[in-house]
């Protein structure tokens, strides 16, 4: 039976995402950790600032876990929120666990906590890296309502892997901070169509921005993540410079293009409006199909 991971809240997630009783929460809710900002502006705290961590095992080996819970504050960063999941991170380094797993879904930065949240998602990123040094993957999994934004969005494409569903979205702005910065015309945050075709896994898998697309099921997320358990990828300069290289050309490729619609019709796709109808497996099928044809230039 499909259980739907978007539906589900971070500690169900965990729950069902890992081995049958195996997860060993870290600093749960019973040792009340909370932020020190909130009370001050009278906003009402969590017990567990947003963000469940701890250790488990998944199809039987040991991993290292952090859930962000969307329905606090969006899933937002600030300074505890972040100190956990660093410290989880560090931890890594110590335990060495096969992966580092990631259940992201963060508007990005708590405004509460601006700064507090922006040096976290710094702190963040280096222990992320420091991990991925260390040749201990890092897998990010996107699929909550509230996407994966701002320096959560970031923090993502740092990571070894990113696995998202087909209703997941990632970017580094949210659609109604584009809107507000450049305007309506530049980005109609009320078009959901629009924002989902942008922002939205279908559209990531195809570009090359997300490395498994999967429906909105856990026993999907699961099985995705079983397959790349203990594969970590080099953190080079030859990997960096490869990553700067593909940006380039596709700038070069698309940056004339206005809509997703563009771009899937430049790569190929004989009925562009087909792709926000289709299922995940398609997705899958029609990028092996546009990758096997001769590259058309631009």
């Amino acid at each position: 039976m499909k259980l739907s991971f978007a539906e589900l809240t971070a500690r169900e997630r965990v729950t069902h995402l890992l081995d049958s009783d195996s997860f060993h929460e870290i600093l749960g809710p019973a040792q009340r950790v909370v932020s020190p900002h909130l009370a001050l502006l009278g906003v009402p705290s969590a017990f567990d600032d947003g963000i469940v961590i701890g250790s488990g095992l998944l199809a039987g080996q040991p991993v290292f876990l952090a859930a962000q819970e969307g329905e606090f504050m969006g899933g937002g960063v600030g300074e505890v929120h972040g100190a956990k999941l660093v410290g989880l991170l560090q931890r890594a380094l110590v335990c060495r666990p096969a992966a580092v797993i990631v259940l992201a879904e963060s508007g990005g930065v708590r405004l509460h906590e601006a700064n507090a949240g922006l040096i976290a998602v710094s702190e963040v990123m280096r222990a992320l890296l420091a991990v991925r040094a260390a040749g201990i993957p890092v897998l990010m999994l996107i699929g909550g309502a509230n996407g994966c934004f701002g320096g959560m969005g970031l923090i993502a494409r740092c990571a070894d892997w990113v696995v998202m569903s087909d209703i997941g979205r990632l970017a580094m702005s949210g659609p109604e901070v584009i809107e507000s910065s450049h305007g309506v015309e530049e980005f109609d945050s009320r078009d959901r169509a629009l924002v989902w075709r942008t922002t939205g896994g279908k559209h990531r898998y195809l570009m090359g921005d997300c490395d498994a697309l999967v429906e909105d099921d856990v026993a999907q997320f699961r099985s995705a993540a079983i397959g790349l358990l203990d594969q970590s990828r080099p953190l080079t300069l030859a990997a960096l410079e490869a990553e700067h290289a593909l940006l380039t050309e596709r700038l070069t490729r698309y940056g004339d293009c206005r809509d997703a619609l563009d771009i899937w019709q430049r790569d190929g796709v004989p009925v562009p409006l087909r792709v926000t109808d289709m299922e995940a497996d398609e997705i899958v099928t029609l990028k092996a199909l546009i990758e096997d044809q001769p590259r058309v230039p631009a």
